[in-house]
């Protein structure tokens, strides 16, 4: 997978728009490596909408729960399309929070691209565009916000989707291995066991899957290795 060349900078500055039509309040739109997911490694376009209904206890971009730009569709296409990347990421805050973030996941799909959805769990992603990937957070104890998983959500979940565990500790991880054997989760879509970024437990968390012979991908936020982790648009 390849992105063509460009002369833009690494982050492009948002612009306001006034239009009343599907108008999108933006945090921050910027191209860069995907830390996550099986997807890693790969360069993609992020368009990081503003505000969350959630408040998880490890949360990494809080700075997206207010504030923002508002952006019509039409500038969010043009933006996206400016760095010439065919994949980009939907993401947040919760996404799916604004009803404008469905006719702009509509819009990235029609051009062609590749789309992926990072949402929480908690908002209903069954009119979700099916050309988009989601990537859908279980919410684990550590966060304090299981009680907000749509567990109805896994029902519209397929093969080209994936499912995520942000662990914190071993109740976390044995709380997350009987969500998977309970639903059959890894005969669904890829699952992905992420550690909470600076925690204690990412070899142990390792080996742990291992001695279980779990199916499930382990992944560390590799964007926060090459960069510095308090670091925006990255």
């Amino acid at each position: 997978m390849t992105c063509m060349p460009m002369n833009s900078p690494k982050s492009l500055p948002l612009q306001s728009s006034s239009s009343p039509d599907s108008t999108l309040r933006i945090t921050e739109i910027f191209h860069s490596i995907q830390g996550e997911s099986t997807f890693a490694g790969e360069p993609c376009v992020f368009v990081r909408l503003t505000g969350c209904p959630l408040r998880c206890t490890w949360c990494d971009t809080a700075y997206a729960f207010h504030g923002g730009t508002d952006m019509s569709l039409a500038t969010v296409l043009d933006q996206v399309k400016s760095y010439g990347c065919r994949l980009v990421e939907v993401t947040g805050g919760e996404p799916l929070s604004q009803a404008a973030a469905f006719p702009l996941i509509a819009g990235l799909c029609d051009e062609g691209l590749e789309v992926l959805i990072e949402t929480s769990g908690a908002m209903d992603i069954s009119t979700v565009d099916p050309r988009a990937k989601i990537i859908l957070d279980i919410k684990c104890p550590g966060s304090d916000m299981e009680d907000r998983t749509r567990w109805d959500n896994l029902q519209h979940i397929t093969q080209k989707d994936q499912i995520k565990f942000v662990i914190s500790d071993r109740r976390d991880y044995d709380w997350a291995v009987d969500v998977v054997h309970r639903h059959h989760l890894a005969d669904r879509c890829p699952v992905l066991f992420s550690p909470v970024f600076g925690g204690q437990e990412l070899r142990p968390m390792a080996e742990w899957i291992l001695q279980d012979r779990l199916p499930v991908r382990f992944q560390v936020q590799l964007h926060k290795f090459i960069w510095n982790p308090e670091t925006r648009g990255v």
